[in-house]
């Protein structure tokens, strides 16, 4: 078994990763391959992540599938592929602070692969693999909707496009500089986090606060204030 710190100046203590995706697992093994670079060893977390995107795709698929009984297929495709996409499993990944826990090679510990967002996205789809080969479909499966909870319940298969990429593309053909956002705070257990975030255009001196239960839902509706101020 891989030391867990072996290259990569990680904590071993894996217990507030595993209370804020609220799973413990039998075999730390499973958890510490999931979170394995391949980089930093050969046994890595490349076979966990195959998995784990499998498990995921059913899982986000089988959620919508029940949430709209009426959506038609091309309806689910969109909102799926855009749940499961890279830039979604990143922001989740750094929401629960996975990039804390990798373990990397020291070359690419070096050149910031902790904040390489698409290392984060396939050691989440990593852990989900390795939550089932711990324990079992069903365990995942939950683990994965609490995650997702957020982004679940603001899908909406009438809306082809979220605020923040209207808002982004509205700036960008004014051109404009990009959408700035920040986090003001995050409160509350790990479990049940409250953030608050602040949406900003620069350029025309304009800004808005918002809250969610996550980074990504906060931002979503900083962007919307923006949008309907900015229309």
């Amino acid at each position: 078994m891989l030391s867990l710190h072996e290259g990569s100046n990680v904590s071993p203590n894996l217990d507030p990763l595993q209370a804020r995706i609220q799973y413990q697992f039998n075999d730390l093994m499973y958890l510490n391959t999931a979170l394995t670079h391949r980089s930093a060893h050969h046994l890595n977390n490349e076979r966990l992540e195959f998995l784990g995107d499998a498990v995921l795709g059913q899982v986000i698929a089988r959620a919508l599938f029940d949430r709209f009984p009426d959506a038609r297929e091309g309806k689910l495709t969109r909102m799926r592929a855009k749940l499961v996409r890279g830039d979604t499993l990143s922001e989740i990944a750094e929401e629960i602070g996975l990039q804390t826990y990798l373990i990397l090679g020291e070359g690419e510990l070096k050149a910031g692969g902790r904040q390489r967002r698409s290392i984060r996205a396939d050691a989440l789809e990593a852990l989900f693999g390795a939550i089932c080969l711990d324990s079992e479909f069903g365990h995942a499966r939950q683990v994965i909707l609490n995650l997702f909870q957020s982004r679940l319940a603001e899908a909406n298969p009438d809306i082809e496009k979220d605020p923040k990429t209207l808002l982004q593309e509205a700036v960008q053909k004014q051109g404009n500089v990009l959408p700035e956002y920040q986090i003001l705070s995050k409160t509350g257990r790990a479990h049940d986090l409250d953030f608050v975030v602040q949406c900003r255009l620069v350029d025309m001196d304009v800004s808005e606060t918002a809250s969610g239960k996550s980074r990504r839902s906060a931002e979503q509706a900083a962007a919307l204030k923006i949008l309907a101020k900015i229309k």
